[in-house]
């Protein structure tokens, strides 16, 4: 079935943590894929004196999973090691001398992993997205290379998102042309279908051009976004196998009503993988969640319209006898409108 199971793979790796005043919560899923090529960090309490700040990262890998393992284990050392993001820690840090240092880390993990790669006498043609966050004390850097992506909801809202590194973005596709490549059927000379990734060395082998001029880069676009104490809610990074079937403003209101249920992170987490594989995602799937103190608190209201839906669920499968597996779509979808309309099922 090329690359694709013929069933998927439903096993979940899960996690949880907190510290810092955060909470977080991870689920991944292998899906249809035929190898998990995902991988993240979760790190609460960073190296060299960094305690208050935390990172958190996932890593959406391609043509094999040997760049995203080796970015989930060291990416962070080479972000925190590297010269220009300690000379930003001497004194106050400032937030450009931060997201400089974060761009080095890129910059010197991409060029340690070419290294390797030569010195076992073959490129390693695999590649990997990465989409993270560096929280500090007072700011919530973004950090984004390639497709994933990464979101703030502060307010009850969708506050801020990464841009998507395609191909067809015009700023993306004029580094390509210039780097000598062409942009087909929206990909990297009609093969890759990111603009900017750590790894895939062999879009990175143009003489004369810099690691930034590549037909595919390893810049990542850093954003720095204050915090705001008691607005700010919660952080959704994933990977496009969820981003593919659920739009920024659909998964922001499906967390926030699930986070009205319950506390566990982990549980919401796997809801959102599961919803994304009932949508029809066929791609590997790991989603990140972070809360802030400002989350939504569990409603006593949404608990019990959550249990009298349980109960209706159960008393519609319990009805249809063996016929239940074939209208389990139609339940999965009350359960979805409920989830988001805040509305009771109804016979």
């Amino acid at each position: 079935m090329g690359a694709f199971l013929d069933k998927p793979k439903m096993e979940k790796y899960n996690s949880h943590g907190e510290g810092n005043n955060l909470r977080y919560g991870l689920s991944s899923m292998q899906g249809w894929r035929v190898e998990m090529e995902d991988a993240h960090t979760a790190v609460i309490g960073l190296p060299h004196s960094l305690d208050l700040w935390s990172f958190f990262a996932v890593y959406d890998g391609h043509a094999g999973s040997q760049v995203a393992k080796y970015c989930c284990e060291h990416l962070l050392e080479h972000i925190t090691t590297n010269s220009d993001f300690q000379s930003a820690l001497q004194e106050d840090p400032s937030v450009d001398s931060v997201k400089n240092g974060i761009r080095t880390g890129f910059l010197q993990i991409d060029e340690h992993m070419r290294t390797i790669s030569e010195k076992k006498h073959g490129v390693d043609r695999s590649g990997s997205t990465a989409v993270g966050v560096m929280i500090s004390p007072s700011h919530t850097y973004f950090i984004n290379c390639g497709d994933s992506r990464g979101l703030l909801s502060r307010g009850g809202a969708v506050h801020f998102f990464t841009q998507d590194h395609k191909p067809s973005n015009p700023l993306e596709k004029e580094r390509i042309q210039n780097a000598g490549g062409s942009v087909m059927i929206q990909r990297v000379n009609g093969s890759l279908a990111v603009s900017r990734a750590l790894g895939d060395f062999d879009y990175k082998c143009v003489l004369g051009k810099g690691p930034t001029e590549q037909l595919v880069s390893p810049e990542p676009e850093v954003y720095a976004i204050e915090r705001c104490e008691g607005e700010d809610e919660f952080i959704i990074l994933a990977c496009d196998g969820i981003w593919d079937v659920m739009a920024n403003e659909e998964l922001c209101d499906f967390v926030r009503s699930r986070l009205e249920v319950t506390d566990d992170l982990e549980r919401v987490s796997n809801e959102i993988v599961d919803t994304c594989l009932y949508k029809g995602s066929r791609d590997n799937m790991s989603v990140v969640l972070i809360c802030f103190p400002g989350a939504p608190k569990v409603s006593p209201e949404a608990v019990k319209r959550e249990a009298e839906l349980d109960k209706y669920l159960e008393a519609r499968v319990e009805g249809r006898g063996e016929n239940c597996v074939n209208n389990c779509f139609s339940l999965i979808d009350l359960w979805s409108q409920n989830t988001y309309s805040g509305q009771e099922g109804q016979n």
